[in-house]
């Protein structure tokens, strides 16, 4: 037996109402490019509008003029989709619960993750959405995920709860360490400002 190994989102696709709608939101409040739409090939009955979230993946809704909006909480019971994240960055973060405002959108208000910042509102159809912005950039050649599992393992060898940014700082000088050579035998901390008396 062997893996269908993953490599990556490729689209995510939610039930959408109204195509004029969606695009309001996906393109008008959350900035992604509207890229084009078809007809559902499984239902020609409903629209299939794509958008680009940022990253030159997909999201995409499915749309139906007869739909009608429902802004109430998506379901959470078991299996359903709780929330879905998006990336922005810190200048966007800064600016969001501002921006949110301005619309008449209520929020969370910013939330401490110790390895990211978010913020969480309800698109028009009772989907909660997060805006989540990284507290660190990751090592040139590595990814956040890389970062992410070296932070883990030095909050759990040290008892803490959850990652925070020391051990995000600690992840990242490991990775630099492990995957960047130098000509130094001692790569350890110094201290160049010790004086004699």
């Amino acid at each position: 037996m062997q893996k269908l190994q993953s490599q990556g989102v490729h689209h995510i696709t939610l039930m959408g109402a109204d195509r004029q709608g969606s695009i309001d939101f996906w393109e008008g409040v959350l900035g992604m490019p509207f890229l084009f739409d078809q007809p559902n090939l499984d239902n020609p009955d409903e629209g299939h509008l794509y958008f680009d979230p940022g990253d030159g993946r997909l999201i995409t809704v499915f749309t139906n003029e007869s739909r009608a909006a429902d802004r109430s909480r998506t379901p959470t019971v078991t299996g359903a989709v709780h929330h879905i994240a998006f990336t922005v960055s810190k200048a966007t973060f800064s600016q969001a619960v501002k921006r949110l405002e301005a619309r008449g959108i209520g929020h969370s208000g910013p939330k401490d993750r110790g390895f990211m910042d978010s913020i969480y509102f309800k698109d028009p159809l009772g989907l909660l959405i997060e805006l989540a912005c990284y507290r660190f950039e990751p090592p040139e050649g590595c990814r956040h995920a890389e970062v992410m599992i070296e932070a883990h393992r030095l909050r759990v060898a040290r008892g803490d709860a959850n990652i925070r940014e020391e051990h995000l700082a600690d992840a990242i000088e490991l990775l630099v360490a492990r995957r960047q050579d130098s000509l130094s035998e001692d790569r350890g901390p110094k201290d160049p400002y010790h004086r004699q008396d």
